[in-house]
Formats: C-alpha cells, structure tokens, sequence
C-alpha cells in the first residue's frame, strides 16, 4: 500500500522503532532518524512537562543538522506517542506542544480520541493508531486515524493475544490504507515477512532497548542479551493492561513470575508506570518475544545496518 507523504522516499527501510516508556529519549529518537527509520518517543518521557518542548526543539535542530550536513542521505521523520488515557492528565498541554512544533506523526495508545487527530490534521500531521483486536480497529478507523499499528501477540510491552497471521489478513479486508505490524520483529527476515503478510511497516521495540543510545539499565540490556522467548510472561498485574515482561526482571522484584497475583484493572496508571511497588517499567523490564535475536547492544546505526543486510539477503533468498 502507499505510505503516507511524510513518509515517502524518506525510509532505509520499512521501519517504525516503537516508542519505549523511559528507554526512548532524544539520543535514541535522533540516531534512528539519523538512521533512515522513524524514532519515536512517548511524550511521558519527557518529565517535568515542560521538557517536552525541550526535546522536540532539540530533535528537530539536531535532524536538520544531520540532513544539510548528509545531503542524499534519508533521514525519517519522528513520532511522539501520547497514551490517550483517563490517568494522563498532560494530554491536552502535550498536544499544543507538538501541534506547536507541527510533529509529523503522533502515535495514540489506548484510545484514538478524535480531538488528537483532529488536531495533527489542523498542520498536516498523521495519526497511527494501537490495536490489538479487530474492534479497537474498527473504532479507531471511525476517529479518523490515518494507519493503524497491529500489536501482536510476541510484541513486547503492552501486547495483544492475536497472531498476525489472524489480525492482519481479518482488518485488510475492510481496510486498505497503512499498517505497521508488531510481535517479535528483531531482524531483516521478518521485516520481509511483515511486508509479505500485508502490512507495510515494521514496527520494532526490543531491538533497540539493547542499543547503546537506549536509556535503558545495563543490567537490562544484558537481561535482553541473554534470554529467550522462553523467559517471557505476559500478565496486565503491573499496569492493568496485558504486557510481555522479562521473568528475570520480576523475579529479582521478589515475585515468582509463574505464580503472580491478579491484576486490579481499576488501579491502571501511567502516570506513575503502575500501582505496585515494584514498577512498570522501572523495575519490571518489556520485552518481546523475538529478543532470541539480540546478541550485542551496538549503535543504533550498527543494528539499522545490520538489519538492512539481512533483509536484502532475505529478498535474494526469494527471488
């Protein structure tokens, strides 16, 4: 399918890096742009509020830079997510920030509520949209969202229970315009498969938590290193929303990853990263199940890189 105009002939590859709560920050933002894929960032990152504007200011100085310094190089635009949450009471005054600095994607989390779109549209910016079912889909499509992001099952973080196999082929059969698809996407090969399987970005997380721009703990990016798909949980405890998470971060917060407690829906908070003593993502650390990949937390350049080999090779492969 077309990608849409901020995104036409500006990609290395076929790439969103999903924005990361506390891991994505302006150096991991900028050297994925720099890149050629599109970096994004919660804008609940970004604490206290008013650093907001601060990093996008910073953001955009630093990508023109790199632009008129590399002429013929494709540097992505950049996305802020904003989690369109009863508890996120920084959604309206996060929203004059970016329609202020005109942000050319905002990615919606939880809920697409109209007044966003409507208001990435008033400068000529695009909203893609979480789902993880075919109704939020639907619902989404009925705000007026410009694309959708199907989060899978494998995804890491707040992840949906659907494989893509079964979500993807059920929504383009009522929709034809863009999708990104997340689960377990961490080399070339499944970019490729993203793209055979009908959508038109891949949408990628954990890879980039093992980077050497990501703020992420070094114990986590080792944690990521060393594990496997098997050492993956997904329950909603530690926010109310269902989640992939590393059983060894859990077990060294004094819970026994096999046997956790019930989660209360209604103690749902991202304004703190959860209700529990033991916080998402501070202390309990998302991961998808494709982190059986990662073996290095390089430069970000070095895994674009890496990932832009292995797809070509894939297309070979095929051909």
């Amino acid at each position: 399918m077309p990608l849409p105009a901020v995104l036409e002939g500006r990609l290395a590859l076929p790439v969103i890096g999903s924005p990361l709560f506390i891991v994505s920050s302006p150096d991991l933002v900028i050297a994925q742009c720099q890149a050629g894929i599109v970096g994004a960032f919660p804008a609940l990152n970004a604490r206290p509020a008013d650093q907001l504007e601060v990093w996008i200011s910073r953001i955009e100085r630093e990508l023109a830079a790199f632009a008129a310094a590399n002429p013929g190089r494709k540097v992505a635009p950049f996305a802020v997510n904003q989690i369109a949450h009863h508890s996120n009471d920084r959604l309206a005054q996060d929203m004059e920030v970016c329609v202020r600095h005109q942000v050319p994607i905002i990615i919606t989390s939880l809920r697409a509520p109209r007044e966003v779109v409507m208001a990435a549209h008033s400068y000529g910016g695009i909203v893609l949209h979480d789902v993880t079912n075919i109704r939020h889909a639907e619902k989404a499509l009925e705000e007026g969202v410009d694309g959708l992001i199907l989060v899978c099952a494998g995804a890491g973080g707040h992840a949906g229970t659907l494989s893509p196999f079964a979500l993807l082929p059920e929504v383009r059969r009522f929709y034809d315009g863009p999708i990104a698809l997340s689960g377990a996407i961490a080399s070339g090969r499944a970019i490729l498969s993203a793209q055979a399987l009908g959508a038109d970005l891949a949408y990628i997380g954990t890879r980039f938590i093992a980077t050497k721009e990501a703020n992420a703990d070094p114990r986590y990016k080792d944690m990521l290193i060393t594990s496997s798909a098997k050492d993956i949980v997904y329950t909603p405890l530690f926010t109310g929303v269902p989640g992939n998470y590393l059983k060894p971060s859990i077990r060294a917060a004094g819970l026994d990853p096999d046997n956790l407690p019930t989660a209360d829906k209604n103690k749902m908070n991202f304004g703190s990263g959860g209700s529990m003593k033991a916080k998402a993502w501070r202390d309990i650390w998302g991961a998808g199940q494709g982190l059986g990949s990662i073996e290095d937390a390089p430069l970000v350049s070095d895994v674009v890189n890496r990932l832009e080999r292995e797809y070509a090779a894939a297309r070979a492969a095929l051909r």
